[in-house]
């Protein structure tokens, strides 16, 4: 795995939701789209929690303050770390995700916020993984127990695979 070639997917896919958060109509950001599913600010509040949640996941494993393990990834992480992205199916988020980072309707101020502490955090867990224990691992609902490099891949598949739904979003929005 290229962690710099991760990195730099990183730092584009924050851009572009940088990027599309500017091109948003104030009065679509929380509007629900037609046919329903999340609105802008729903998927905002989730990637970019997710997002900040993962990077203390790395933090966690790079430190070695989880615990070690012989469990490794699920089939299904496995496909995701080799492929490099999410499949082409819809997945819903696991109800402990859900319980613990709630998709919100947050403001377009907190957006941008949130994508501030993201980028402060990546930069700050980035030096960390190369030095990281590929035996400290801590568990993702579907993937299965991944350590700092997995985390780090995770967050740049995460960013696009939500990237994607902003787009489908403005879709509907345009169609409507």
């Amino acid at each position: 795995m290229n962690l710099l070639k991760e990195r730099k997917a990183i730092d584009a896919a924050l851009d572009d939701y940088r990027t599309m958060l500017d091109t948003i109509p104030d009065e679509l950001f929380t509007e629900t789209p037609p046919g329903g599913g999340w609105s802008y600010a729903e998927v905002y509040s989730h990637v970019l929690k997710a997002t900040l949640s993962a990077t203390i996941a790395v933090e966690r494993c790079s430190n070695g303050t989880v615990a070690p393990t012989g469990k490794r990834l699920t089939l299904f992480g496995k496909y995701m770390m080799l492929v490099g992205s999410f499949p082409p199916v819809k997945i819903a988020v696991p109800e402990s995700i859900d319980a613990k980072i709630p998709a919100e309707k947050i403001s377009r101020e907190d957006a941008k916020n949130y994508l501030v502490k993201c980028r402060k955090r990546v930069d700050s867990v980035f030096p960390m993984i190369k030095n990281a224990s590929p035996n400290a691992r801590t568990g993702h609902p579907i993937m299965g127990m991944l350590n700092a490099k997995h985390w780090f891949k995770f967050i740049g598949m995460h960013l696009c695979r939500h990237m994607q739904q902003l787009k489908r979003i403005e879709k509907k929005f345009q169609s409507k």
